[in-house]
């Protein structure tokens, strides 16, 4: 994204306030480069003016020459202007983008759908309801139901869905239907789940890692953002793809921008791992307020190896303990006890 593109949805108050002079100096510079219909183009080596002086500098955008003789004439003379300009055009967009990045992220699963509690970030905490698209935490699942005359029905035993009563498939096959249903509905956790049976094998699907990778492009455009950060483990390891550390970065910050814990612990120890440690520590500081208690661990090192001050620590350890307040339930914690399956933290 280019700092102009920044500059046009960066509407916040807060925001604003911050990028009002990066948003001005950016549209300084767009002006220079824009070429009026009304105002005669001038060779900026020669001085001829025509509107056939349209050979531009192909690295900083901003001068215009009548021939490429003229061009290579003015090189020396704009080398310097240029790099500057370059430079700073750079410099800017990259503090763009890292405002964009260390910005608190939204929750990266949302609520239950029975509860309306925060849905916890560890996965054994919910289950993604084939049957009718839901996603209900583990305290739901585990909770007795009631009919409408008041009587205790058992799910459990009937093995049926909390929220619409669906009773669940009894075989891959069943399984297998019912995503693929939901998938062809545009269901991106339907599609995104098929992508993790072919990554795996799993549920009789084939293993096909470039499958897998399809499936969470796909779900991705969809809006689902776990999904970004599985294509980021992709181009990491290279499965399904060419190792490239690159495009593996590009999507775990679309992923953590959107709210992926996992995401955003990979880009921290990505940074550790080469020395920047104060931008793993803003990585770490927002993935804990995420629920990630591992980038917990690291800040508590950052703090024992001096990398970190005491109030950093106890900041993240606050934000965990609010996490915590937000997903804690009776029932959540009555499902947790009677089945370790159901862990939520």
């Amino acid at each position: 994204m280019s700092t102009s593109d920044i500059c046009k949805i960066s509407n916040d108050d807060e925001t604003s306030a911050k990028t009002d002079g990066v948003c001005e100096l950016e549209e300084k510079l767009q002006k220079m480069s824009t070429v009026d219909d009304n105002v005669l183009s001038v060779c900026a080596n020669c001085g001829k003016e025509g509107s056939d002086v349209n050979n531009i500098c192909n690295k900083c955008k901003q001068v215009k020459y009548c021939n490429a003789a003229c061009k290579k004439k003015h090189r020396s003379k704009h080398k310097k202007d240029c790099e500057e300009h370059v430079r700073l055009a750079a410099k800017h967009a990259a503090e763009l983008h890292d405002e964009k990045l260390f910005k608190h992220s939204p929750p990266q699963y949302g609520d239950c759908s029975i509860c309306f509690l925060l849905l916890p970030t560890l996965t054994s905490g919910w289950r993604y309801m084939v049957c009718c698209g839901k996603t209900i935490c583990s305290g739901c699942c585990y909770a007795p139901v009631y009919d409408d005359q008041g009587n205790k029905v058992d799910i459990v035993k009937q093995n049926e869905c909390p929220f619409c009563r669906t009773v669940a498939p009894k075989s891959n096959k069943e399984m297998n239907s019912m995503l693929n249903k939901r998938s062809e509905a545009g269901d991106p956790v339907a599609i995104f789940n098929q992508g993790n049976n072919y990554q795996v094998g799993v549920h009789g699907y084939p293993q096909d890692h470039r499958k897998a990778l399809e499936l969470w492009h796909r779900a991705a455009e969809l809006g689902y953002v776990t999904a970004y950060g599985n294509i980021g483990s992709a181009y990491y390891l290279g499965k399904g793809v060419g190792v490239d550390k690159k495009k593996a970065k590009h999507y775990y910050e679309v992923a953590a921008i959107g709210g992926d814990v996992q995401a955003r612990y990979n880009l921290g120890i990505n940074e550790r791992v080469a020395g920047n440690y104060d931008r793993a520590l803003k990585h770490y500081l927002i993935s804990v307020r995420g629920g990630d208690s591992r980038s917990l661990k690291q800040i508590k090192e950052f703090y024992t190896f001096g990398y970190a001050t005491k109030e950093v620590y106890m900041k993240a350890l606050q934000s965990y303990q609010t996490y915590l307040r937000d997903i804690k339930s009776d029932q959540r914690d009555t499902a947790a006890a009677a089945d370790k399956s159901y862990q939520y933290y």
